[in-house]
């Protein structure tokens, strides 16, 4: 009864207006495009994120190995949107959708819709593996990039008072599970810390110890680039003292001892997961509607089968054609893409024009392993080292939100190439490591 009347008194104190109202759940790079893009003479626009900043995810991994502070890749939500009439936003967790009455209930209250767009991105899949999902960190928010660069920070300080040499390799052990972009990055940037930063920061320590492993279940790391650009990858990586482990696949973790298929296993205190993700639709959505991957299936226009007014963009939707029977791969293009595209399409609707098709169109993809080090296959051209790290470099500084962190992060990198260093290796929030669960311990009393 309490609970009813709570739920009564909360609102989420938005005005009614004669404009129909586009409810978007999610403030990433798909949900940001279309609140942008879309005309708000035509339509009251309503995000809702449970977080009042955008992340750009893809240089997480330089918060957590020291080279960026989180608030040079987070922006605003709400500053994104000055000025910008009809649209209202709103921090809350969504709970569930009501398809029946058209409604959203969320941590603050219900909002009703007139058009829903659902596009809350992908989280950490661990296969069914708990012990993984428990001991290991992953990297898919600001927080835990914060918590690895903690747990990095800390695993050296405390080699230091560290005696036993078998303790001290499991603290300057490091082992990566997933060879995409995302581990090849970060493996990268942990071997220029080795090389060049922790020699100085650590002379207690001898930083030879320090080792770095990837563990990639495929043939070969990159594995959704070109041959020419993994193998290229593997070169740079190598020359970091980064070893490698195709064809492997880790089966258990303990929090010391990183097990695997294959005949090598790892004794350390940081397994870093970053072997893969899954969609993540919201309650309310029907299973019927969940495809591979529990990304929710659309049509070519981003719409959820059976509902005219229910779209799904970015990572968590999932549009299979004869080009993409798949789907289209979980990327920010693809995000960004389909944001503006739906934004285009509802515009159209407004002045009672026909939605167009999405079509994808591939500019390529980068990673970027150290300095001077990247691989690039774009549309026409495949190319490797310093020019393909020079286009990486440009093309995220254009893709950041906010003028300010344009300059703060092109700042960052200009220090770190000309001085070869990192200049925010700061343990601001401690990380705490999750202890093994206890087993229960009965005990029987003798008899005399």
């Amino acid at each position: 009864m309490i609970k009813f009347i709570v739920e009564k008194l909360l609102t989420m104190n938005i005005p009614n207006i004669d404009l129909p109202r586009v409810v978007i759940i999610g403030g990433g790079f798909s949900g940001l495009r279309l609140g942008k893009n879309i005309n708000k003479n035509h339509y009251q626009v309503v995000l809702i994120d449970k977080n009042n900043y955008h992340t750009f995810q893809p240089l997480l991994y330089q918060v957590a190995t020291s080279g960026l502070e989180p608030d040079s890749i987070a922006y605003p939500i709400r500053r994104t949107f000055k000025n910008h009439k009809n649209f209202h936003f709103r921090l809350a967790q969504v709970k569930r959708i009501n398809k029946k009455k058209s409604s959203i209930k969320t941590s603050f209250g219900t909002i009703n819709y007139d058009i829903l767009v659902i596009a809350t991105g992908a989280k950490t899949n661990f296969f069914g593996m708990e012990n993984v999902k428990r001991f290991s960190i992953p990297m898919k928010s600001l927080i835990e990039s914060l918590d690895l660069r903690s747990k990095i920070l800390q695993n050296f300080e405390k080699a230091i008072y560290v005696n036993d040499i078998k303790e001290q390799e499991k603290l300057m052990n490091f082992v990566i599970v997933g060879g995409g972009p995302t581990g090849v990055e970060l493996a990268g940037a942990l071997g220029e810390l080795k090389k060049q930063v922790f020699p100085e920061d650590f002379p207690d320590l001898d930083i030879r110890k320090m080792n770095i492993h990837i563990v990639e279940a495929a043939p070969r790391i990159l594995a959704s680039m070109s041959e020419e650009a993994s193998a290229k990858a593997h070169q740079f990586l190598k020359k970091l003292e980064v070893n490698i482990w195709t064809n492997t696949q880790v089966t258990d973790y303990d929090g010391e001892l990183v097990s695997t298929n294959g005949k090598v296993n790892f004794y350390s205190d940081t397994l870093i997961w970053a072997a893969g993700v899954q969609g993540a639709p919201l309650k309310g959505v029907d299973a019927s509607a969940i495809g591979k991957g529990n990304r929710i299936i659309v049509n070519e226009y981003n719409q959820i089968h059976g509902f005219e007014n229910i779209y799904a963009i970015g990572d968590v939707a999932l549009m299979e054609t004869e080009t993409t029977p798949n789907g289209h791969p979980m990327l920010g293009a693809v995000a960004m893409q389909q944001g503006i595209h739906l934004a285009k399409n509802l515009n159209r609707i407004s002045k009672n024009k026909k939605k167009l098709p999405f079509k994808y169109k591939n500019k390529g993809t980068m990673a970027t392993i150290g300095k001077n080090l990247a691989v690039a296959d774009l549309e026409r051209f495949k190319f490797q080292g310093f020019f393909a790290w020079y286009v990486w470099m440009f093309v995220h500084l254009m893709l950041l939100v906010g003028f300010r962190n344009k300059i703060i992060v092109f700042i960052n990198w200009a220090w770190s190439y000309i001085r070869s260093d990192k200049g925010t290796r700061l343990i601001v929030r401690p990380y705490k490591k999750k202890k093994p669960k206890k087993e229960r311990i009965i005990k029987t009393a003798k008899s005399v």
